[in-house]
């Protein structure tokens, strides 16, 4: 885990998580470029695939483990409880910011838990779960950048992440590349704009 306090305790916490075979390094830039004054908060998933850290278990490219990501997301939203008693964090004032593997849980704590994020930055997410009734999400912000090109998540997933989000009354903006799977200045830009204008 990386932890850096803030220089303006109203600014939101950034809860920074990597993509599959990351660290809580990786997205260490994006947060800078998103709000140098905000306490930067970021975790490493503790799952390992071939040696790979991830935030849970997969049975193939793009099938999730549904039990252990729905065990993995209540032990992050715990952990986001202690945290922010230990580190005297605004528990209602977290906003995650999430690549690929860190993106999917980052959606799936909007899925399962109430006002477990006041935000999400989610970059290059997948449906998490499907067939469940998401929690009411009024108030809640998403920026979800996608590929047009992206072999893992299909534009018509993002469509469909959209849809389901918004049905549960979070407030979305889509961002679209015409790209893969990969990370690209331009939305971590567009992602930064969205936060200005949002938080």
């Amino acid at each position: 885990m990386f932890k850096k306090k803030g220089t303006d305790s109203s600014k939101p916490t950034l809860l920074l998580l990597h993509g599959t075979g990351g660290n809580e390094n990786d997205l260490l830039p994006l947060a800078n470029m998103i709000d140098q004054e905000a306490t930067v908060l970021s975790v490493r998933g503790n799952i390992l695939e071939n040696g790979m850290p991830r935030f849970f278990r997969r049975l193939a490219e793009g099938v999730f483990d549904e039990e252990d990501l729905v065990f993995r997301t209540q032990e992050l939203h715990e952990f986001l409880d202690d945290a922010s008693e230990k580190y005297e964090l605004d528990r209602s004032n977290i906003v995650a910011v999430g690549y690929s593997n860190g993106a999917n849980i980052a959606a799936s704590l909007l899925f399962h838990y109430k006002n477990a994020l006041k935000g999400a930055i989610l970059h290059h997410p997948m449906v998490p779960r499907r067939g469940i009734d998401l929690p009411e999400l009024s108030g809640t912000e998403v920026f979800l950048a996608a590929g047009k090109n992206d072999p893992i998540c299909p534009a018509a997933e993002s469509e469909e992440l959209k849809s389901l989000l918004l049905k549960a009354n979070a407030h979305i903006e889509m961002h679209w590349e015409n790209s893969g799977h990969q990370l690209t200045l331009n939305e971590v830009e567009a992602a930064r704009e969205w936060y200005v204008r949002r938080f």
